[in-house]
């Protein structure tokens, strides 16, 4: 029995997760180095405010005691001098010391950024290729079972016995395939002659002639073509979100064969993507923060962790690099686009995380996409 495979996605993240971790303590460091060298200075500038009190009050005995204190007045002098010097050392230090240490801070959270980008480019790239390989099956079904001679003999000679028993074979499909919602085998007009799942939902005698895959899929040209439709919900499977992957059953059952009719599967696409996009290995505290997608070429949402936005919610579009991460509105967006087949029939399927970089504190910055290296 074939399942839409799981996400492995344990090595990208584990991968990563020491070099995460190693960038938060140092992030972490360098706030310490902060906090105590400017106690440090605050404690210089404490000590020095007494010598200058000590010295002022040695100047003011040096002055009473007449000819007697006029020694003790220059040393005074000398302690003022020292104390004034110390005092512009430590306004210079503790200036020079939050300049260089809000640059380390910087450039830790640029580490810390760059670091997490490549690693959810990663966890994108390992789920859309399990998208990728799982539809890239779907495409050798669709032509295998074209040329099943139950389909192939019930196109040839049309009738109800032939349909009924095409239908019987659909359902046998149907039972050992639970990936698919339904299974429909059409005429070269666009009516519906038998399904897999008749009882659930009655579409024999349906007219699908409108449908933009029935039209691309009757113009294929040889028995190795295929056709895979956007994501869309069918009306006639109770506007279910579904895949559907068409090509024509053929005399003979013969790649060149004329086509005499039409086989359509449709893949119950929203629980079996929900498995990607919710599987993908991200701690609590990310996933709090984050939301994963997969979307087409038209930057049109087609599957979210979330459930939100399926088919209506249109993300910005994206540099021209198949994979990368960009810092968009307080969130690092990472992408990575279908490698294989997806890439080779021109849909531009990719899988999108977009993660908070603080909760709730966004912010304008925009850098370009950061190919991977």
């Amino acid at each position: 029995m074939r399942r839409f495979a799981k996400c492995n996605c344990d090595r990208p993240g584990d991968r990563m997760t020491a070099s995460v971790v190693s960038i938060r303590d140092i992030s972490s460091k360098s706030e310490s180095v902060q906090e105590i060298a400017f106690n440090k200075v605050g404690q210089i500038r404490a000590i020095n405010r007494r010598m200058r009190i000590l010295a002022l009050n040695a100047l003011i005995e040096a002055e009473r005691a007449g000819e007697a204190g006029r020694g003790f007045a220059v040393v005074s002098q000398e302690v003022r001098g020292i104390s004034e010097e110390v005092e512009k050392l430590s306004t210079a230090l503790e200036a020079e010391l939050a300049s260089e240490i809000g640059e380390i801070s910087s450039l830790v959270q640029e580490m810390s950024q760059s670091s997490q980008g490549q690693r959810l480019v990663d966890l994108a790239l390992n789920a859309i290729e399990i998208v990728d390989r799982n539809l890239y099956e779907r495409t050798c079904d669709v032509r295998w079972w074209a040329t099943d001679s139950a389909f192939v003999d019930a196109m040839t000679e049309p009738g109800e016995g032939a349909f009924a028993y095409a239908a019987r074979r659909l359902n046998v499909i149907l039972r050992a395939y639970t990936v698919y919602l339904d299974i429909w085998l059409c005429d070269t007009q666009g009516r519906v002659v038998a399904s897999g799942r008749g009882d659930r939902f009655p579409v024999a005698g349906a007219d699908v002639s409108s449908r933009a895959w029935f039209r691309t899929g009757m113009g294929l040209k040889t028995g190795d073509d295929f056709h895979a439709e956007d994501i869309a919900r069918e009306p006639l499977l109770a506007d279910t979100l579904v895949a559907t992957f068409v090509t024509p059953v053929r005399t003979g059952g013969e790649a060149g064969g004329r086509p005499i009719g039409l086989l359509a599967i449709h893949f119950d696409w929203e629980p079996q993507s929900r498995t990607i996009v919710e599987g993908v290995r991200l701690t609590d505290e990310e996933r709090a923060m984050s939301r994963v997608l997969i979307v087409d070429r038209d930057n049109r949402v087609i599957a979210s962790s979330d459930g939100a936005g399926l088919l209506t919610e249109r993300l910005p579009p994206f540099g021209g690099s198949a994979a990368g991460w960009q810092l968009n509105d307080g969130r690092i967006v990472a992408q990575h686009a279908t490698p294989g087949y997806e890439t080779y029939r021109g849909l531009g399927w990719r899988g999108v995380i977009e993660q908070r970089l603080v909760a709730d504190k966004p912010s304008a910055t925009v850098t370009p996409l950061k190919r991977r290296r």
